[in-house]
C-alpha cells in the first residue's frame, strides 16, 4: 500500500509524564495542515503520539488499552503485532505510571529516530538532520518549570536543529491531569492547536500564555467566592500580566472586587475598562444575580460611568 498525503504526517513530537505532578502531555510540530491526529492524552491513563504514516487508531486504541491497565510497552507491542504496516509508523506512548515505549519503523522517511528516557520519549521523522531528536531529549531533561514549559523547550530545540526538512506549519500541545475525574473538560489543562501558521511555535507559546491567564482567573474567582481578597488580587494580577491587551481579566477583577465590598477599587478598574469600550459598563448593568440588583446606590454609581 502506498501512503497517501493525508496519512503522511511527518513531524517531531514528545510524550511525557511529569514526575513531580503526574501530569501527562504530548506536544508536536509539523509541516502539515493540522496535527490533530498526532496528539492523544487522557487523564490518569497516558499520552500517545502517532505520526509518519500515521494511524489514529494507535491513539484511541492505545488509550483504551492503557485505561484497561496495560503498560505503555505492552500496549504498543500489541498494536504493532497486529499492524502489517508497522514499518511505516512512528509511535510513542507513556502511561500514568511513567512507563514509556516508542517505535520508529524501518521504512519511515529519514532522517528519523527516537530516544526513550525516564518518563518521556522524543521522536521525529523526515527531519533535516539526525540531531533533532537528541536535541529534544537534552532540552526536555535540562529545562525548568512546569511540564508545559519543558515540552515547549523540546519543540524549540528541534526547530533550532533544523526541524522538518520542509519547514514548519502547525503545532499542538495537550496536557492532562494525573487522575481522572470522569469529566475530561475539567481534567484537560492545555489543549491547544495551531493548524496553519508561519511561526507555529511562536503562536502556540502565545496560546499557552492566554490559557494560563484563564487558569489564573479561575483561581481568582474561586478565591473571591471564599472571600480571600489577597489570593483574588494575586491571581488576577497574574492573569492580567499574561493576557496583554485583552480587557477580560481586568473586567472580572473589577467585578470580584465589587462582590467583596471593595467598591471604590472595583469601580476604578471598571472605569478604566469602560474608557476603552463602554459596552463593558452596559454589561455590568445587565449581569444577573449580582449585588447591583440589591444595591441601588451602587447601580447608580455604575450607571454614571456611562455619562
Amino acid at each position: 500500500m502506498t501512503p497517501t498525503a493525508d496519512q503522511l504526517v511527518h513531524t517531531y513530537s514528545i510524550v511525557a509524564r511529569d514526575p513531580d505532578t503526574g501530569q501527562l502531555g504530548v506536544a508536536v510540530q509539523s509541516h502539515y495542515f493540522g496535527v490533530f491526529m498526532v496528539a492523544w492524552a487522557e487523564a490518569g491513563v497516558g499520552a500517545v503520539a502517532t505520526q509518519a504514516f500515521g494511524d489514529p487508531a494507535y491513539g484511541q486504541l492505545g488509550l483504551d488499552l492503557m485505561r484497561a491497565q496495560k503498560s505503555a510497552p505492552d500496549t504498543l507491542a500489541g498494536l504493532l503485532a497486529a499492524d502489517s504496516m508497522k514499518e511505516l509508523r512512528q509511535v510513542a506512548m507513556v502511561d500514568a505510571q511513567g512507563r514509556v515505549a516508542a517505535h520508529t519503523g524501518s521504512n519511515t522517511i529519514p532522517k528519523a529516530g527516537h530516544i526513550v528516557g525516564e518518563g518521556f520519549s522524543v521522536q521525529a521523522n523526515m527531519m533535516l538532520k539526525n540531531s533533532v531528536w537528541p536535541a529534544m531529549a537534552e532540552a526536555y531533561t535540562s529545562a525548568k518549570g512546569e511540564l508545559v514549559d519543558r515540552l515547549l523547550a523540546a519543540l524549540d530545540a528541534a526547530e533550532a536543529e533544523g526541524g522538518d526538512i520542509r519547514g514548519r506549519q502547525s503545532a499542538a500541545i495537550r496536557i492532562v491531569e494525573p487522575k481522572s475525574t470522569g469529566r475530561p473538560w475539567i481534567d484537560t489543562i492545555f489543549d491547544l492547536r495551531v493548524d496553519d501558521g508561519a511561526e507555529p511555535l511562536v503562536e502556540i507559546r502565545r496560546l499557552v500564555a492566554v490559557r494560563r491567564a484563564y487558569i489564573h482567573m479561575r483561581l481568582a474567582n474561586e478565591a473571591a467566592q471564599r472571600s480571600d481578597l489577597e489570593t483574588t488580587e494575586r491571581e488576577f494580577t497574574a492573569a492580567e500580566r499574561l493576557i496583554g491587551d485583552n480587557p477580560e481579566m481586568r473586567y472580572w477583577h473589577a467585578m470580584s472586587l465589587l462582590s467583596l465590598g471593595k467598591i471604590d477599587d472595583g469601580l476604578a478598574i471598571l472605569r478604566e475598562v469602560g474608557r476603552r469600550d463602554r459596552n463593558w459598563i452596559e454589561l455590568t448593568l445587565r449581569l444577573p444575580d449580582f449585588r447591583l440588583r440589591a444595591d441601588a446606590s451602587l447601580k447608580d454609581r455604575v450607571r454614571k460611568l456611562l455619562e
